[in-house]
């Protein structure tokens, strides 16, 4: 009897010790890992909840960048780190879901080894084409223009296995068309090649093309927005047109590794969508085209589940390769 309250004690001491840890969360330094390069939307935006979070909690919230392997890199050092809420991470739809539908060997899986506390932006695509090259001005013409060009046109993207990129190949097979893939190293380039002929056309992030789009130096054609953009209020979305099931946001992702403590999770989620709600970094990030989400980690990973079906359907049907 008295071992079985002596385990009962330890039980509720142990209980207790945790309810502590994370009462006390933070005490410390807090890192938010950017598996890209600075500047990237994931860093920005990464930096406005590091900011808006430290404000709410009293205590040191930064943000790191560690790039590589369409964010493999960065992936794995936060698995590798312990679940206690000091190492989180935000990543973008790549990390988060593209990459298991594109590499079959991939060395992390972000559905068992990371922990969804909430997707935090989105943002719709928008498919321009160069005005001097392509004659289109809708849908129906653009892909009559393309049929009969005898797929000897090009699109740019800002990379292999990016949104704009699988958005392009949905597009492909939703149409029947035939557009040949150039992949640059970033949205930047795919635009600047695409204002400069190179390449006809592309699908670009709402916020990175509605400036050019502004200038007329691209024409836009469809926004893969369940409805219109007040950015572009004049340009209609892919179901408008008659393209189903094409609604596409680039998306990003707030997480941790896995195994972190469900009042630990509860009081991070509460201050990262505190510091997006806040009306001045909501504002700024709409004026960048992206739309706060701020769902709960439930939804989250549901919405996870839901695209990496998806763009396992792109992949496959479309044979697409990493390489």
């Amino acid at each position: 009897m008295k071992r079985r309250q002596l385990i009962a004690a330890g039980g509720l001491l142990l209980g207790a010790r945790a309810a502590r840890a994370d009462e006390e969360w933070p005490a410390r330094t807090v890192t938010i890992l950017v598996p890209f390069a600075p500047g990237s939307s994931s860093d920005i935006i990464a930096r406005a909840i590091a900011q808006g979070m430290q404000q709410s909690l009293g205590k040191p919230v930064v943000a790191e960048n560690r790039p590589g392997a369409t964010g493999e890199v960065g992936a794995r050092a936060v698995i590798r780190s312990a679940p206690d809420g000091y190492m989180l991470m935000h990543a973008p739809i790549s990390t988060w879901a593209i990459n298991v539908a594109l590499r079959p060997n991939l060395a992390y899986d972000p559905v068992t080894q990371l922990t969804r506390i909430t997707q935090t932006v989105r943002t719709p695509n928008v498919l321009v084409v160069h005005p001097g090259q392509v004659p289109a001005k809708t849908l129906p013409e653009l892909v009559a223009w393309l049929k009969g060009n005898g797929g000897r046109a090009s699109y740019s993207t800002s990379g292999i296995g990016s949104s704009d990129h699988l958005t392009m190949e949905m597009f492909k097979q939703a149409t029947g068309t035939e557009v040949a893939h150039v992949p640059y190293a970033g949205g930047g380039p795919a635009t600047t090649d695409l204002i400069a002929g190179t390449v006809q056309m592309s699908f670009q992030n709402l916020g990175s093309i509605a400036p050019q789009i502004r200038d007329g130096r691209v024409r836009p054609i469809i926004i893969t927005s369940e409805a219109r953009s007040p950015l572009l209020p004049e340009v209609p979305t892919a179901g408008e047109m008659g393209l189903r099931d094409f609604v596409v946001y680039s998306w990003q992702g707030f997480g941790g590794p896995a195994a972190m403590p469900a009042p630990l999770v509860a009081r991070i989620h509460a201050a990262a969508v505190g510091a997006l709600r806040s009306p001045q970094t909501e504002a700024r990030l709409v004026d960048l085209g992206f739309e706060v989400v701020g769902n709960s980690p439930e939804e989250f990973a549901r919405f996870q589940a839901a695209e990496i079906a998806r763009w396992k359907r792109v992949v496959t049907q479309g044979g697409i390769t990493a390489e």
